[in-house]
């Protein structure tokens, strides 16, 4: 007996205490990743952006909150915030509130498909199941029924009483006070590509020349939007969405990205290559989960300080 059942308890066990650790350790083992990205021109002297990005605030986050409050003493210049904030309808008075002393900063904002509507319990197979056929989100999917909608316009008027810029489908521009005073950004932002409100023939063009830099934000980084902004000359593009792949092997990473971007390119800074332009695209892993899948695996979650330096 010992012989048939001692391998099959052992996986077992081991699968638990797994899953014990991924639902109650990494997924509130809040982490900062720290990365230096050469796009200023020469002569300029380094900024730094906080990238915050997946927050899926649940009520009752608190340490959440706490963690994400504590940001603030990074003294960043300015904040980007790459959508999908909410993961519970009553969960905007919580998101602002951990948000409140990053809003006393310069900042910019994109929405993702979970500030537009509630999530649903899915099986995480369908993951897999989408990545082999090329479906994710709204692309190449059959329409949702029944969307819990969720008030995404009390969040967007918060961000814009704030000062936050509003990069829907639009360009925006940040003027830098304090030491970074007379830096001016320019922004170009896509609405979700995940659910198909992505219009970049609203904001082709290219990055502006009167900007001292120009940069492109989208919350999903699917390839359709990073081509665009490649081509286009934007130095370096910033996103979320994928959760870094979530629930990864470890010394193997990421099995989906839940977009059509890599696996390799799931989370950190990397390149992104066409039609002979190459811009930087920094793929935040989020600091939440969807509601119904509260795990992380060897994928804690994170924000991002980006520093920015002057190009060799």
């Amino acid at each position: 007996m010992r012989a048939r059942y001692g391998v099959p308890l052992s996986i077992a066990a081991a699968g638990a205490a797994g899953l014990v650790y991924a639902a109650g350790i990494e997924v509130r083992s809040f982490r900062l990743r720290r990365v230096t990205v050469p796009v200023l021109p020469p002569g300029m002297r380094p900024l730094r952006v906080l990238q915050v990005s997946d927050i899926h605030m649940v009520s009752g986050q608190r340490k959440k909150q706490r963690w994400l409050q504590s940001l603030a003493g990074l003294r960043p210049d300015f904040v980007i915030n790459t959508g999908d904030n909410l993961s519970d309808t009553e969960g905007v008075p919580e998101v602002l509130d951990a948000l409140g002393p990053l809003m006393e900063f310069p900042g910019a904002y994109v929405f993702g498909s979970n500030d537009y509507y509630g999530p649903r319990p899915r099986n995480p197979a369908r993951y897999l199941v989408e990545k082999v056929q090329k479906r994710h989100g709204l692309n190449g999917n059959p329409p949702v029924v029944g969307a819990i909608h969720n008030p995404w316009e009390d969040l967007r008027d918060a961000f814009d009483t704030a000062g936050w810029v509003n990069l829907t489908n639009t360009r925006g521009r940040l003027k830098l006070d304090g030491s970074a005073g007379g830096f001016e950004i320019a922004l170009t932002g896509l609405d979700d590509p995940h659910i198909k409100r992505d219009r970049y023939a609203q904001v082709a063009g290219g990055p502006e020349p009167d900007a001292d830099l120009s940069l492109a934000v989208v919350h999903a980084p699917y390839l359709r939007t990073l081509d665009a902004f490649t081509a286009d000359g934007y130095p370096l593009i910033l996103a979320g969405h994928t959760h870094g792949g979530q629930l990864c092997i470890p010394f193997y990473g990421a099995l989906v990205t839940n977009c059509d971007i890599d696996t390799e390119r799931v989370k950190g800074l990397s390149t992104h290559t066409t039609a002979g332009h190459t811009s930087f695209l920094h793929v935040s892993a989020g600091c939440g989960t969807n509601r119904y899948t509260p795990v992380r695996f060897a994928c804690p979650p994170e924000a991002t300080l980006l520093t920015l330096t002057a190009r060799d």
